[in-house]
């Protein structure tokens, strides 16, 4: 995709929405770390509902390994795969107590050595966390970046690489979340909503459907 249409594609989402964030809720940079590690293979939604109660009583590493994973796994039983993420949080609390000083790295290194924490993890909560441009891809940026044609790659990593090279650095901090809420929203897995597409004129999706555009 030439610069062109990537300027205005941005500049619609931007003022379609000036300030999109993420839809983990979240108190600090801990809570959020938690949140986006509960919420792989998992819905925003599921993980809200999960964290509602448990950040109440653990919004810091110390109160994390002072509930224990036991406990923990009582908050998060309805999250997929919830056993393995209570170990991991556990140990990533205990990681942050004896080597951080409690707080959450602003270091994607150091982030990428925490339980549990991968590069989109480590992309997210540099990016929501401290601002940094990152972008991090998940199912709905792959598809999506793929689909309008910012990226024609088949790995995330080569996803993210591409969209980084391709994507101005203006528009680079909000990015994935333009990209995530797109394709949670309009450009569905299974059946985008290509009349309700903002982006539509400038997207370079060949199979656009026919009933989304109301034809």
């Amino acid at each position: 995709m030439n610069k062109t249409k990537i300027e205005k594609i941005f500049s619609i989402w931007q003022k379609e929405n000036p300030t999109p964030k993420t839809e983990l809720n979240f108190t600090n940079n801990f809570t959020l770390l938690v949140a986006v590690v509960l919420s792989a293979q998992s819905t925003d939604v599921g993980v809200n509902k999960a964290t509602k109660k448990l950040f109440e009583i653990a919004d810091t590493p110390e109160k994390m390994l002072k509930l224990g994973e036991k406990n923990l796994k009582k908050y998060i039983s309805t999250i997929g795969l919830f056993n393995g993420k209570a170990a991991n949080i556990i140990k990533l609390s205990q990681r942050l107590v004896d080597e951080f000083n409690s707080e959450v790295p602003e270091d994607f290194a150091a982030l990428k050595s925490l339980p549990g924490v991968g590069q989109k993890t480590a992309n997210v909560v540099l990016n929501c966390a401290f601002g940094h441009p990152t972008i991090a891809v998940d199912t709905h940026v792959f598809r999506v970046a793929n689909r309008i044609g910012f990226a024609d790659e088949t790995t995330p990593e080569k996803v993210e690489i591409a969209l980084l090279k391709n994507i101005p650095k203006k528009w680079q901090k909000h990015a994935h979340h333009w990209l995530i809420l797109h394709g949670r929203y309009v450009c569905k897995a299974r059946k985008p909503e290509c009349g309700e597409c903002v982006v539509r004129e400038f997207c370079e999706f060949e199979n656009k459907t026919r009933a989304g555009l109301g034809l």
